[in-house]
């Protein structure tokens, strides 16, 4: 019996050996990976002595951890057996900040009960000067029948009353208003004290880890999780010297770091990419096609179709296609946000309707436009990573934070370019190639001339090995004009012919030679109603192959030209040209529209 007494015992304390808390364990941020929206923390934790089976606990997280992205790696004898997240409410001991609150109102109190004395005694004293104003008015008006009045004395009692009467009305108003300030602090004090006594709990966030160590000796693992409330953006500063100078590029990234916890001396990386955290591709669903009945042409419908319903090669707004590509766009990065929590069924579901958008999309993209549209990627531009030089500091607040991704210098080919028809304004341009290891991607740039600012523009993703043009401003020291000389109209056979003839003159007062383009246009016509002929044009349009090629089809002139010092005023650069427009007697231009 008694046997059986101590096996009862052991069993029942057996248990006890595995219920024991959770070892602290002390750990520091080594890196973060910034992803558009969320960022990938990794922490070093150190493992404390001892061997076999144990649980550590790493405290603590930030408000903004994704609770389903936790994982941990081991390290050498140190096998990672579960990460799981726990959230405790704690309640705090607020009984010292009650005692102290209530020593401040006592205080505040017995204060505002002097302030209230003092009142109340001034006013008094007021009362009194009021009588006293009251007898000596009587007296002097007795003594002035009598013909006893002293003018010397009556002046002096007249200061007095007047010097003493304004004093009191000033210490009177400094009172009520030290009376009012100090009430608005005991209403204030007695809400702290309120809410304090009610009691408060914050939430402490930890990370459990169940390892299994073959060796006593101390050890390292990494834990990593995702966090929310963080995102970058790329943005540049681009510096113009000389001619003969290299374009500086300072190539810099603005974070929002608003984790809960402070980045301090940690390496960082800067991705476009999304984090991948579920190791299975996505399910691929069905893709169901409906039809509709084609409806009447008119107000309720366009080319024969109901509204709402589009098809093949009908036209469709560029903002239509827009809000696809971004429902499609938005729908993915949602997606793998779910897959990363763990919520693979609905992960699937937002993959396949972003799928299935990008299939809509590609049917009423235009055929001329289908190769050049690769809208279904999530990120504008292609996966990249950069690492920051060093070790960065970034803490958690409120407002944006600069970093540098690196600084570039680029050989640049300068040039100017004037387009009259739209800027009476000529602009400095330069050509560079992006000839560093970077992919630069798009975002807003400010330029500089030296150290002075000359504006803003959107620099586009620019590949490895990629030329790029980028703008430094205006240069009022080259001035352009262009004017209709003359416009003619004459019949010829059943065709009416409206000829044109344009002028456009540059002057330079800048003391060296500079290379320009000159843009100007000429109507573009898609069918045979209006024809539309370039007759004359002095000097030649531009031989460049890519003008010709991509521009000149347009119906867009380009001139380059070298402007000379001292081409002005009376001997400006004069380009002449004229264009012709044929169509027949019975019709009309009806607009002129940009596209």
């Amino acid at each position: 019996m008694r046997t059986l007494g101590v096996c009862l015992l052991m069993l029942a304390m057996a248990p006890l050996g595995f219920a024991q808390a959770p070892k602290a364990a002390a750990s520091k941020i080594i890196s973060v990976t910034v992803y558009p929206g969320t960022a990938l923390v990794s922490r070093e934790v150190s493992v404390p002595e001892g061997a076999g089976t144990m649980e550590i606990l790493v405290s603590p997280l930030p408000e903004q951890t994704e609770s389903s992205s936790l994982y941990a790696t081991g390290g050498e004898g140190l096998r990672v057996l579960s990460t799981r997240y726990r959230a405790t409410a704690v309640a705090e001991d607020t009984r010292e900040e009650v005692r102290k609150l209530d020593a401040q109102i006592k205080t505040n109190q017995l204060n505002q009960q002097k302030l209230e004395s003092e009142l109340k005694t001034l006013e008094q004293n007021l009362a009194l000067l009021t009588k006293m104003e009251v007898f000596t008015n009587a007296t002097l008006a007795t003594l002035s029948e009598k013909g006893q009045l002293n003018s010397a004395g009556t002046l002096e009692l007249a200061n007095f009353v007047l010097e003493t009467r304004g004093k009191m009305a000033k210490e009177q108003l400094t009172l009520a208003q030290s009376i009012e300030a100090s009430k608005v602090d005991l209403s204030l004090l007695q809400r702290q004290r309120s809410e304090k006594a009610a009691g408060s709990s914050r939430t402490e966030r930890d990370a459990i880890i169940t390892l299994d160590k073959g060796n006593a000796a101390p050890g390292k693992i990494q834990l990593n999780y995702l966090v929310n409330n963080v995102a970058w953006r790329p943005q540049y500063k681009i510096r113009s010297g000389k001619d003969k100078e290299p374009v500086t590029v300072e190539y810099l990234a603005m974070l929002t770091q608003m984790t809960g916890e402070d980045w301090t001396g940690v390496e960082i990386k800067l991705s476009t990419a999304q984090p991948m955290l579920n190791a299975a591709p996505p399910d691929l669903k069905v893709l169901d096609v409906a039809a509709v009945p084609l409806g009447p042409t008119g107000p309720g419908g366009q080319n024969g179709m109901p509204p709402g319903a589009y098809f093949p090669g009908g036209k469709v707004a560029d903002e239509q296609l827009k809000q696809l590509t971004d429902q499609s766009r938005q729908q993915r990065a949602a997606a793998q946000m779910n897959y990363n929590n763990l919520k693979t069924e609905d992960g699937s579901r937002l993959a396949n309707s972003a799928a299935a958008l990008d299939s809509f999309r590609e049917l009423l993209t235009p055929k001329d436009a289908l190769t050049r549209d690769t809208s279904s990627r999530v990120e504008d531009g292609p996966s990249v990573t950069y690492t920051l030089k060093g070790r960065v500091s970034l803490p958690s607040r409120s407002d944006e934070q600069v970093v540098e991704i690196t600084r570039l210098e680029l050989t640049p080919e300068f040039y100017y370019k004037a387009i009259p028809v739209l800027s009476p304004h000529v602009y400095r341009q330069a050509t560079l190639v992006n000839k560093s290891e970077y992919v630069l991607l798009p975002g807003e740039s400010t330029m500089y001339m030296g150290t002075d600012f000359v504006g803003r523009l959107q620099l586009p993703l620019v590949a490895i090995g990629k030329q790029f043009t980028v703008g430094f401003g205006v240069d009022p020291q080259i001035q352009v004009t262009r004017q209709l000389v003359d416009r003619t109209r004459t019949t010829q056979g059943g065709n009416q012919l409206i000829k044109f003839d344009y002028r456009i003159m540059v002057q330079s007062f800048k003391s060296t030679p500079v290379t320009l383009q000159v843009w100007d246009r000429v109507p573009y016509a898609d069918g045979n109603a209006i024809a539309v002929t370039m007759m004359t044009q002095k000097p030649e349009l531009s031989k460049d192959p890519v003008y010709v090629r991509d521009e000149l089809p347009k119906n867009l002139l380009r001139w380059d030209v070298n402007v000379q010092p001292g081409q002005n005023t009376d001997k400006p650069l004069v380009i002449d040209y004229t264009y012709r427009l044929e169509m027949a007697l019975n019709v009309s231009i009806g607009s002129f529209q940009s596209r």
